[in-house]
């Protein structure tokens, strides 16, 4: 009886400690996998009767946000840190909550919302600013997100995790998935050359379907690897002069490794799934994707 008791105090403290902080739901996967999963648990929330910004989560580098007008229009959102880049997203314009990153590092930004008047003409909706001040560095590249979107129930989480079963160091787990990827993917031409404005990747199709362009082989691996716990960054920039996203990697006692980062046990090389998997590992395309002189970052989600 007394171990009961006990056992109910600590759930009921443990309970009450998640309910008072209101900052993120942790979720379970196949094997006992932690996903980090940002709740909109409004605790802090500024908002107008057009568009709401949830800043509960603020601290692990993640926002949500929610267009509450209800008019049929398109809806942008654009976060930008003082000084630096500005992010452009859609959001949806059904009321449904949408994650986004903060993903500059600490600071002060400016989040806001964008309703199309007319053509390509849009009128600011609403618009705050955020301090931010992230409580672990790693956290906006560990949580799902709307270029990374991957829940506890995703398949990609699963077969991650199968992956890795047995596999103790990060850099083995990061192999395992980069050469899963690299084996069994394929380059999708044809979505390529008809890919519109906003597409995003359905991280789930993409492993059924196990082809998809760039930007799918890149939100791919990152959902598998920051589903085990391993900062990865979705990066969008250029590849010589063409448009293209990769991934960067955390690994522990290495560090970020932003432009060498496939390991063969003697030599790094570039994390560049998409080109080694269409390119059957080509000597040639595996010396360019090495050299990350070839690579230039723009945005990192």
């Amino acid at each position: 009886m007394h171990f009961f008791l006990s056992r109910r105090r600590f759930l009921l403290a443990a309970a009450a400690v998640v309910l008072l902080l209101g900052i993120f739901l942790v979720s379970f996967a196949a094997g006992g996998i932690q996903v980090r999963t940002p709740v909109a648990a409004g605790k802090t929330v500024y908002q107008n009767e057009k568009a709401s910004i949830d800043a509960s989560n603020l601290n692990l580098g993640v926002i949500t946000g929610r267009y509450n007008d209800g008019k049929n229009v398109r809806i942008k959102v654009q976060i930008t840190k003082d000084g630096g880049i500005t992010y452009t997203y859609n959001l949806n314009n059904g009321g449904s909550s949408e994650t986004f990153p903060l993903t500059e590092g600490n600071g002060q930004y400016t989040v806001k919302v964008y309703e199309n008047t007319e053509g390509t003409k849009y009128a600011l909706a609403y618009s705050c600013g955020l301090n931010l001040r992230l409580e672990d560095e790693f956290a906006p590249f560990l949580y799902p997100n709307q270029y990374v979107n991957f829940n506890s129930n995703s398949a990609v989480v699963s077969v991650a995790a199968d992956l890795v079963a047995g596999v103790s160091s990060d850099l083995d787990k990061v192999s395992a998935i980069y050469h899963y990827v690299v084996d069994n993917f394929t380059y999708d031409y044809h979505l390529a050359q008809t890919v519109v404005s906003g597409y995003l990747p359905d991280v789930d199709a993409v492993l059924a379907k196990r082809t998809g362009i760039c930007f799918d082989y890149a939100s791919v691996m990152a959902a598998m690897l920051r589903s085990q716990g391993i900062p990865c960054k979705l990066v969008i920039g250029y590849a010589g002069t063409a448009y293209h996203a990769w991934i960067n990697v955390y690994i522990q006692g290495t560090g970020w490794v932003d432009q060498l980062i496939y390991f063969d046990g003697k030599n790094w090389s570039l994390m560049d799934p998409t080109f080694i998997s269409s390119s059957k590992n080509d000597p040639s395309v595996r010396k360019y994707v090495g050299d990350g002189t070839n690579y230039s970052q723009k945005y990192a989600y």
